[in-house]
């Protein structure tokens, strides 16, 4: 099922209707912001009858190894991915790549970047923070799970605030003084949408737009022109079915994927339990996964080293 179908165009008494099976390709692990490793992923999507499951962490793909190493141990087929942060007319754009190759030096670049500036704008709030509650960079590291290998961000902190005692929940903390209204918050350093489509697609790989319809992530959307200018530039895909996408805006988002003509996924966007977002809550059929996988670099092409467990763990 392809989902470009004659019920095109869709509105909101007739939006997109979500695929019941196949896979979750929008999962982070403790490899940047999730809470459970790959290993715990991999045999969770497993439990639930998936089709198959990606690691999408944030800005790195120091965990495929891992991934690919537990996916087939648990005889799970795996599609691996990342999720780059961008910015594209002041709108936080997250970008989903597939199946890109992972020593690609722009890609390489850009991560490398990416993950400095993280850390930066980090190690800023902390500091802002601890001016007015019992939080330190050591408490933020603790938070860290894969160590250097894990991409530090707002989630850490909020994690130490909840440690501290300041919240009950990473939730909380996301409403509270993490917010993006919040005195303390510091945007993300971020590269142009633009050059993520370019860098991804230079590498081999596919490029997904991220729950581009959730106005819970900032003060604006991406606008038409926006995602018309994306597509122009060579995006690949567009993520609809997102529990931060409401009804219309998958209505808006899915027309807009029909009339270009590109891939239409969705995905869970899980964090185990650093989100209620729930594993398999959203899904990409089978169709379009495989559509992704040509896409893209095979895996046997990806020239990934195995490694079974961070020498973290």
């Amino acid at each position: 099922m392809t989902h470009r179908s004659v019920t095109a165009p869709w509105t909101v008494d007739r939006p997109p209707i979500p695929p019941d099976h196949g896979w979750d390709i929008h999962c982070h692990t403790v490899f940047s912001d999730g809470t459970r490793t790959p290993e715990e992923l991999a045999q969770a999507s497993l439990d639930l009858g998936l089709h198959g499951v990606s690691i999408t962490d944030h800005d790195t793909c120091v965990g495929w190894p891992v991934m690919l190493h537990e996916a087939r141990r648990v005889g799970l087929p795996v599609l691996l991915g990342t999720e780059i942060t961008s910015v594209l007319d002041g709108a936080s754009v997250h970008m989903l790549a597939f199946g890109y190759a992972p020593h690609d030096q722009a890609m390489e670049m850009m991560f490398d970047g990416t993950r400095r500036s993280r850390l930066e704008r980090a190690r800023r709030m902390v500091d802002a923070l601890s001016r007015d509650f019992p939080i330190t960079w050591d408490m933020v590291l603790d938070q860290a799970h894969e160590g250097d290998d894990t991409t530090i961000g707002r989630p850490h902190i909020a994690d130490a605030l909840v440690a501290a005692g300041v919240y009950d929940s990473r939730s909380q903390a996301f409403a509270g003084v993490l917010s993006s209204s919040s005195p303390y918050y510091i945007p993300t350093p971020s590269p142009s949408a633009f050059d993520v489509v370019q860098a991804v697609r230079t590498a081999g790989g596919v490029s997904v737009i991220a729950h581009a319809g959730d106005r819970g992530r900032g003060s604006s959307l991406l606008s038409d022109e926006g995602l018309e200018s994306l597509a122009d530039a060579g995006l690949d895909g567009v993520e609809i079915w997102h529990r931060g996408n409401l009804v219309d805006q998958r209505v808006r988002l899915a027309n807009f994927a029909f009339r270009r003509g590109l891939l239409m996924t969705g995905g869970s966007d899980w964090h185990g339990a650093g989100k209620p977002n729930l594993l398999g809550e959203n899904l990409t059929d089978d169709d379009t996964v495989a559509a992704i996988r040509e896409r893209s670099v095979p895996i046997r092409e990806l020239r990934i080293q195995p490694r079974a467990l961070s020498p973290n763990r």
